[in-house]
């Protein structure tokens, strides 16, 4: 559904994106991550026809964005951070009005404008001036505009910004709902939307492509943590242990009542825990945890910066 293929954009001096390569494809979820300024929306910017790059090429549905500007708009729902929306008019006539511009045709814009009102629950507030609607209604009637065509590709940027928690919790849910018929590019600098709402991270800082992988690749590690009864053997539990084929280290980090609470790093993504388990097995060690250690989405991007404070 996007292709990217080297996509650079300068504004003067000032390199916004520097080689961009990656694809999406149909269906899934993809959480563009990042600090302000690193380049999200103007990546945005470009799918959707708006700006054009400095060199390398966006395709989206297999078209060049440059040279099927028009069509390629066609496919695309767009809900930027501040939806435009017209506050003296109804949701329903503001609805309308873009299915007018839409060039939805008369026949069929009974059943998109259904469609699209169940699909984000506005039911209640089709007589509403769009003025008087809260933020999260607002959001709403935001993301109705963006799916009444039907899009093949759903952009949001920022789209949970403002919103109280029960808010947040709603438009994740409209989001996935929506994931059913389209693919969803989540522009966000917060991290629990990412790990709430995406099948995977893309994270692009200062303008480059830093990691692009599905959560559960980010997250996975190569150590595992054991907390462990070994009687007076703990010497040679920690000997043992450290002889297991890929550990590269073994720390014992907590004891509480005769049970040590091992630390183990491994090597090459290799999987330990079978190994610690079948070794405490053959010792006769009682065990009381097993488990692959696994990193959270801001530790990576931490890493990723070399800062220890992270984004939200």
């Amino acid at each position: 559904m996007i292709s990217l293929k080297n996509l650079t954009k300068s504004y003067g001096e000032v390199t916004a994106l520097k080689d961009i390569s990656f694809s999406v494809k149909p269906g899934e979820i993809i959480g563009l991550l990042g600090p302000n300024g690193a380049g999200k929306t103007t990546l945005m910017k470009i799918l959707t026809g708006y700006l054009h790059p400095t060199a390398g090429c966006a395709e989206v549905g297999g078209l060049d964005v440059l040279a099927h500007t028009q069509k390629v708009q066609e496919m695309i729902g767009y809900l930027p951070e501040n939806a435009p929306l017209y506050p003296e008019l109804t949701v329903q006539s503001s609805l309308k009005l873009i299915a007018d511009l839409r060039a939805i045709p008369p026949s069929e814009q009974g059943k998109r404008l259904s469609e699209a009102i169940a699909a984000v629950g506005l039911e209640s507030r089709l007589t509403r001036l769009v003025g008087t609607l809260s933020k999260g209604y607002r959001q709403r009637v935001g993301l109705a505009q963006a799916i009444l065509h039907r899009p093949n590709l759903l952009i949001l940027d920022e789209p949970t910004n403002g919103l109280d928690p029960t808010q947040i919790v709603e438009v994740r849910h409209l989001v996935k709902k929506l994931a059913k018929r389209s693919t969803v590019l989540i522009s966000t600098h917060i991290l629990s939307e990412v790990e709430a709402t995406c099948d995977r991270a893309i994270i692009i800082i200062n303008g480059e492509l830093k990691a692009d992988a599905h959560l559960a690749d980010l997250s996975a590690t190569s150590h595992a943590v054991t907390a462990l009864k070994v009687g007076d053997q703990e010497k040679e539990a920690t000997d043992k242990l450290a002889s297991l084929a890929g550990v590269r280290n073994v720390e014992a980090c907590r004891r509480q009542n005769g049970i040590i609470t091992y630390r183990i790093s491994g090597q090459n993504m290799q999987e330990l825990c079978p190994a610690i388990y079948q070794l405490a097995r053959d010792n006769d060690w009682t065990l009381y945890e097993l488990k692959q250690e696994s990193r959270t989405l801001e530790s990576v991007f931490n890493e990723l910066t070399g800062t220890t404070g992270g984004m939200q």
